[in-house]
This record gives structure tokens, sequence and C-alpha cells, in this order.
């Protein structure tokens, strides 16, 4: 390492530390650390079809956790399906070693720590009569935060990643350059599209993890082959897009990875006379919603749960939020029917009235 680059490093590490300083009533890694002390087997686990941010922050905190605590055994679990797309590639790239979850006997831990979600949350995949120590999460809280001995949630930060990033920083642990390709990977993709928010922790984190990847490895996260199924869903998502005044919407048919309408949502919102975009889809017996926008006059999280009320679930962030709706038969006639409440229920919540959508892309006359 250059001296110019290690200057640099030193530089962003200072920030990160001086970040967390300035946040005196967060908890601290070394509570995290106290609250584990005596621990000898310990699950660490996130939501239901986990994304790179749950991944990352579960695989990174597992190895943080056993350098500093080696008497203490870590395990990372997941569940619920991650998918054939961006997902999937970057789980192989992160190579992790996961504990199957149905071999989990959850009497054998003496710790749980959910990372990325929350126990209220419905994609928390804990049984209900577990309750785990900690709780590390960038959601808001719903209502009072989570009763556990350690509680770490900062809905001002952009992705968990960043909030695992500041323990190392400030445990002064080094940082893998793997490991820093993977957290990267994983704080840009949740901060990714037009709503993407990044706070002052994610910025610090952001540099000095750009100066430790492995450039490599980030590489081949970064710009991966996409399957035609990806090349299907742009198309239905442009070709059923309407806008109504400054609201889009758009309707995918059936995916095959929940990833797709994010991704799409991040698109749509780059239209210059959109500040909001909704975009729903299919997978299997349930309905995907994906929401995104790039004012702060109303919360998409607070708009998700208006959209979704006595539907399904949902939740999220100010400027970005998702939900799913579970389907009774799955036929055209029941999608249509829920859709067309959607439409109603996120122009209303939006104080758009008597407007026409428009296609975002016109039918183009072939001769």
């Amino acid at each position: 390492m250059t001296a110019f680059v290690e200057s640099c490093v030193n530089a962003a590490a200072g920030s990160a530390v001086a970040a967390e300083r300035r946040s005196r009533h967060r908890p601290r890694a070394r509570q995290l650390l106290k609250a584990l002390a005596g621990k000898k087997n310990v699950l660490i686990a996130t939501h239901l079809h986990p994304d790179p941010d749950a991944i990352a922050s579960c695989l990174a905190l597992c190895t943080l956790l056993s350098l500093k605590l080696p008497n203490a055994k870590f395990s990372v679990s997941v569940t619920g399906k991650i998918g054939g797309g961006l997902n999937a590639i970057f789980l192989q790239q992160a190579d992790p070693r996961f504990v199957p979850w149905d071999t989990l006997d959850f009497s054998q831990f003496d710790a749980v720590l959910l990372l990325d979600t929350q126990p209220p949350f419905a994609n928390n995949p804990l049984p209900t009569e577990v309750q785990p120590l900690a709780v590390i999460d960038h959601h808001r809280s719903r209502g009072r935060p989570p009763k556990c001995a350690f509680c770490d949630t900062r809905s001002d930060v952009g992705a968990t990643s960043s909030i695992i990033f500041s323990y190392y920083m400030e445990l002064e642990v080094p940082i893998s350059r793997e490991m820093a390709a993977t957290l990267l990977f994983a704080i840009e993709s949740d901060l990714a599209g037009a709503a993407g928010q990044p706070g002052e922790l994610d910025n610090v984190a952001l540099s000095s993890l750009t100066l430790q990847a492995d450039t490599r490895k980030l590489y081949k996260m970064r710009y991966v082959d996409l399957p035609q199924s990806y090349y299907i869903a742009y198309a239905n998502g442009l070709n059923n897009a309407l806008y109504y005044d400054f609201a889009l919407m758009s309707h995918i048919d059936e995916i095959d990875t929940p990833e797709k309408p994010a991704i799409i949502a991040d698109f749509l919102l780059r239209f210059d006379k959109a500040q909001w975009a909704l975009v729903t889809a299919i997978n299997g017996r349930s309905m995907v919603l994906s929401l995104r926008t790039n004012t702060t006059k109303l919360s998409a999280a607070d708009i998700m749960k208006r959209l979704v009320r006595n539907l399904g679930e949902g939740g999220g962030h100010r400027t970005k939020a998702g939900g799913w709706i579970p389907l009774e038969s799955g036929t055209p006639t029941e999608i249509e029917r829920v859709r067309e409440l959607l439409r109603r229920r996120y122009l209303r919540a939006l104080g758009i009235k008597a407007a026409r959508g428009q296609r975002l892309v016109p039918k183009l006359n072939v001769t």
C-alpha cells in the first residue's frame, strides 16, 4: 500500500470513529460484546429472502465476533428464496458457509442475533417463542424499539452493513479485502437508485471500503451475466408503465426472483416527470410491491402501509419501501382486481385526482 492510499484509509477510518462518537446515545460494539459474554453457541439470522445487505451484514458480524470472542461458536443461517438473479450471483461471490435453516435446533443456541429486520416485522423468520438477544437494523421500528439486551436500530443509516462496518472501526479490527468488497457491494445495492439516501455513516463506509476492497471480486459482483428473464421483466415494466401526473405505476407478470420489482422501480423513478414509482409483480401466490420516491414530502413506508392495508404486509424507509400481498387463487381476475384497488389507493394517497394514465412508452406503429 502506498503512503498516499494508507493516509486515505486512515483518514476514512478516523472519520468513521468520529461519526460514531457523535452518536453517544446509540449502542456500541463493546456493549454487544458485553451482552454476549459467557455465550458459547450463537446464531446470527436475518430476514426471509435475504438481499446482499442482509447477507453481508451477517457474514461480517460473524467474522468480527469470532475474532473478538474466540471461545464462542458463531453460526449464520438464512431461509427463504434468494433468487436466481443479482442476489444469487452476489451469494456465489460472497461464498458463505450457512448452516441449513431446516436443520436448526433453536434450543441448542444460548443467543440469537437478528439483523436487517426486527421481531414485529412480517419477514422475521424466527419462531414466535424465540426472542433475539440482539437486534441490529436500519429500518424504522414499529412503535417502541424491540425489547432485547442489545438493540441498535438506526433509521438514519442506509444499510445494516454500514452499522456492522462501524463496529469494525470502533473495535479497530482490520477488514479483509474480500470482506470489504462484500460490504461495499451490499451498501451500494441497498442505496441503489434515485431513492438511495446515504447517511453520514454510509458515506464514511463507502469511502473507506472503496480503498480497501478487492477490486476483482467487486467487479464480479457488479457486472454479471443476466438471464433472459431480466430483459423480459424490464420490457414488461416499460410497456405496462403509466404515469398519472407525477406518479408512475407499472405491473409485471410472473417473476422468478423477488428483487426485480425494486430494480425496475429504481429505473422508472429516473423519468424526469416522476416523483413516485410503484411496481407490482407476481411471484408464486403472492403479489410483490416496490415503491420509490425522490421527494421528502411523504414517506414511502407510510404510503406502502396504506396500499397494503388489510391486504398484506409492507414497510420500509422514507424514500423506498416494499410489500407483499398473498393471493387466494392467483387467477387473472383476482390479480386485476387487486391491481385496480392498489391504483386507486395509490392515487388517493398522493392526492392525485381525475388524472388519466398516460403510457410512458407509446405503442409503436408497425407497418
